[in-house]
């Protein structure tokens, strides 16, 4: 307990950090990923391939490179001058649109082409059987991996620290350079984010519950 109380104000202002680019990055990237699974299920083939291009090229690269582009060698273009935190936002909230994109993506398949057919029969456009048919009944089945993949998001702004940016990842850091013990430092900090991941588990139940279908 001593080394949590002894730096209790560090621990609350790492982890504040955390959860503001987790829900910075969480709102950006549900918009942009199921902007791509829209794509992707285009009926438009060159939708279809930039939205695929996208996942296939986020998806198979590791989440410290994408940091490093946007850390050190976007800045080298020189299009917009950005900070270390806005570069970290949009290296998670990019990279974590894959994911998104194919979990909405899986949900929409759930949908019975039936459904979609008699959209377009009433003369609804494809956005308007996307957005007031289609997706209202895909967001029912996808709540569990959703939620998975945002508490893989909240874990990956850890990544963060190592490229300048202050949250709960530099807690080691910093008790190292004051001598403290490390261990323990990370066994609270591990029980951090199990106490954040709690809140998560529990809205996915509830959603669960509320938006039961039966099949």
């Amino acid at each position: 307990m001593n080394v949590l109380t002894k730096n209790f104000s560090f621990f609350l202002d790492a982890f504040g950090q955390t959860l503001q680019l987790f829900a910075i990055s969480a709102v950006l990237s549900l918009v942009l990923g199921t902007l791509l699974a829209a794509l992707r299920v285009s009926p438009v083939p060159v939708f279809r391939g930039i939205g695929t291009a996208y996942v296939t090229i986020l998806r198979n690269t590791p989440l410290t490179l994408v940091f490093v582009f946007f850390v050190f060698a976007y800045p080298l273009l020189e299009i917009l001058k950005i900070d270390e935190y806005t570069a970290a936002v949009v290296a998670l909230s990019l990279y974590t649109a894959a994911f998104v994109c194919e979990v909405v993506r899986s949900g929409i398949n759930t949908v019975p082409v039936g459904q979609a057919e008699a959209s377009r029969a009433l003369g609804l456009t494809f956005t308007q059987m996307l957005g007031n048919v289609v997706l209202p009944q895909a967001l029912r089945s996808v709540v569990p991996p959703m939620t998975s993949t945002m508490i893989a998001l909240l874990k990956n702004t850890t990544v963060a620290s190592g490229f300048a940016v202050f949250q709960a990842g530099n807690i080691r850091e910093q008790l190292s350079d004051q001598g403290d013990n490390v261990l323990l430092g990370l066994l609270w900090v591990a029980l951090g984010f199990v106490i954040l991941v709690m809140p998560l588990t529990y809205v996915q139940q509830v959603f669960e519950k509320r938006w039961s279908v039966a099949r």
